[in-house]
């Protein structure tokens, strides 16, 4: 249970957008429930963002085979105390750009920027969760980064 906003987090961002990461993180809880006598102990986040994973890619294969995915519910964001107007729109027209840029990336660098930027996973955790080792995690990571400052307009940090 407490895990679940992370995995509905994890759901939004592969299918781009919020109903159907809710009926996702649905059925990830409830393969995560049939497989509880399975559960080997440890991490029970990264192991809930596995289940969720893998559910993800089946639920899209499933209901939108062949389907470009770019999310398209940006959440309204809330203006910062002491924010003028202006402050609050650049801001929101930022988190736009950032979201739509998050979307475009191929699959792999997506998940692998969501499951370490956004749930903050450690490496190992990220790449028990995809299934490939940490130094591919970290490429992945290294050129996610890139594209998005690239599609951002942003020069890359040397």
């Amino acid at each position: 249970m407490p895990h679940l906003d992370d995995a509905y987090a994890l759901a939004r961002w592969l299918s781009g957008n919020s109903a159907d990461a809710e009926d996702i993180v649905q059925e990830a809880s409830l393969r995560a429930l049939r497989g509880l006598d399975h559960y080997a102990g440890g991490n029970a986040r990264a192991w809930l963002l596995a289940i969720t994973r893998n559910t993800t890619f089946t639920w899209l294969a499933r209901n939108r085979p062949k389907a470009l995915v770019i999310s398209k519910d940006i959440e309204t964001l809330a203006p910062a105390d002491g924010a003028t107007p202006e402050e609050a729109l650049i801001a929101k027209a930022d988190a736009a750009a950032i979201e739509l840029a998050i979307g475009a990336l191929p699959t792999p660098f997506k998940e692998t920027l969501v499951l370490r930027d956004i749930n903050g996973l450690s490496y190992r955790e990220v790449a028990e969760i995809t299934g490939v080792p940490v130094g591919t995690v970290m490429s992945r990571l290294a050129r996610a980064r890139g594209f998005l400052m690239a599609a951002l307009g942003r020069p890359e940090a040397k």
